[in-house]
């Protein structure tokens, strides 16, 4: 007689998606692992998940016609999300202009009220362009959507606190800034790192604002990888959106948490840059997202 081992119990299933308990919102780049350009069944799924966690969704480009996918999967599954769109400024003239295009198709093609806002660029200062280019492609964009009769639609752009001059800001209807602390040069508690963003926050308020809504672009943890001594891993990420969900609800800050799914599609030698997601790369939950119903 053969005697054999019982086989090894199945992997649990994934954490489950709660209805409750929403981030204001969530950056969503939609591309495919390989770099492939997804499809709107893709997109459809992805959003449906995305819905049960945060209100809003921002965009960085209308590549891969990403602004329309998104747009017909939200309408046509009456999913409750909003969408802040962008257009990619650090490709040049050619891509702001195909990006603009593209833009003001799906707004008059889809229903323009989901769009909320259209950042033009993000982190452009930061990535060598100038400050007058940058102004320069923000006041074309506004005159192109004025003249399509779009001209509700704010527009500004997104840079780092650092960067963010009172030219860029008095240039953007509001001021949307990132503000990772994952590259601080020293490291406390989680807590101390989150309420850091809501610190700065309120000193770009203070110190550029002049009144204008300030929205924070980007605020995450990644999962894994190293940027200095702040310890990344999944339990400090799930705690760090925790604290800042609960935080940045006692302040008159949006802010869209960075990011939905983790960024295999970037081909980049730094783990962390691929590691933001609260979802896998194939979006599972990476945590339960229960914790975003409590503080």
């Amino acid at each position: 007689m053969i005697y054999t081992s019982a086989p090894p119990p199945p992997p649990p299933p994934p954490p489950p998606v709660p209805s409750g308990g929403k981030l204001w919102g969530l950056t969503y780049s939609p591309y495919n692992n390989d770099g492939s350009c997804p499809d709107l069944g893709t997109v459809t799924s992805q959003l449906k998940d995305v819905a049960k966690v945060a209100e809003n969704i921002r965009l960085y480009s209308t590549d891969c016609s990403q602004l329309s996918l998104a747009m017909q999967a939200i309408s046509n599954s009456k999913l409750p999300l909003s969408i802040h769109a962008g257009i990619w400024v650090t490709a040049g003239d050619d891509r702001v202009n195909s990006d603009l295009d593209a833009f003001v198709a799906a707004a008059k093609q889809y229903d323009r009220s989901l769009i909320k806002g259209l950042s033009v660029g993000n982190e452009a200062i930061t990535n060598g362009m100038s400050e007058s280019q940058l102004i320069g492609y923000i006041r074309t964009v506004r005159s192109r959507l004025q003249a399509e009769g779009l001209g509700g639609i704010p527009v500004y752009t997104t840079e780092t606190d650092g960067r963010f001059s009172q030219a860029l800001a008095d240039a953007s209807d509001l001021i949307q800034v990132n503000l990772q602390a994952i590259f601080d040069k020293s490291f406390t508690s989680i807590g101390a790192s989150a309420q850091s963003v809501i610190d700065r926050a309120r000193a770009v308020k203070a110190n550029i604002a002049r009144g204008k809504s300030v929205q924070i672009g980007e605020v995450g943890w990644a999962s894994a990888g190293s940027t200095g001594p702040c310890p990344l891993t999944l339990s400090n990420a799930k705690q760090f959106v925790q604290k800042l969900k609960c935080l940045a609800a006692n302040t008159d800050f949006n802010y869209f948490y960075f990011e939905a799914k983790d960024a295999l599609w970037k081909k980049h030698p730094v783990l962390s840059e691929q590691s933001f997601g609260i979802f896998t790369s194939d979006f599972s939950p990476k945590f339960d997202f229960g914790v975003l119903d409590s503080c």
